[in-house]
């Protein structure tokens, strides 16, 4: 199974991105995120054999409890720059999630997941730019947007998911729910 672990969005905030998303899907031929899918990533922990589901949950349940994580989703923006991006992607502000990552990635590294190599950066992923087309009028449309604030919420949990990969996309599944405090 290939597994995850990531907070989910608030319904508010799911709104706000998914109007989004359906104001700028027709500027670009690219692909574009389900807004049932969005959710952020804090650990991606890849293939992880069935029969060592329970020792992966008893690592996570075992995270050190923390207050519940303020969290800000705001301002757009593209990996690795504008002119040739690969990820248009929208912005998260949350004093401590960057520390539930860490936390994340040292339990499992404890079973023999690879540690992560880049600094946690976290982000929505709204869609993914595969070949060179014109991103000219999704350009025009943010800079024609009112705002590129799109709501808060508070963090009390965390998640493991499970990502199937399908051919309309992938599917996630929550596996099992963690408190945070």
């Amino acid at each position: 199974m290939r597994l995850f672990t990531g907070l989910e969005l608030e319904a508010s905030v799911l709104e706000n991105i998914e109007r989004l998303l359906d104001q700028l899907k027709h500027t670009a031929p690219i692909q574009w995120t389900s807004a049932a899918n969005l959710h952020i990533t804090t650990k991606f922990i890849g293939n992880w054999p069935d029969q060592r589901l329970p020792e992966l949950q008893t690592k996570l349940a075992g995270l050190p409890r923390r207050s519940p994580i303020s969290i800000s989703i705001r301002n757009l923006g593209f990996f690795p720059n504008p002119r040739s991006p690969r990820v248009f992607w929208c912005g998260i502000e949350a004093p401590g999630l960057a520390e539930l990552a860490a936390d994340t990635d040292d339990a499992t590294a404890a079973l023999g997941i690879p540690r992560e190599t880049r600094p946690f950066s976290p982000h929505l992923t709204l869609a993914r730019v595969r070949d060179r087309v014109s991103l000219d009028k999704l350009h025009a449309a943010l800079v024609a947007l009112p705002g590129r604030d799109f709501g808060q919420f508070e963090a009390r949990r965390f998640f493991l998911y499970e990502s199937q990969l399908r051919r309309g996309g992938s599917v996630y599944t929550k596996l099992a729910e963690f408190a945070l405090t």
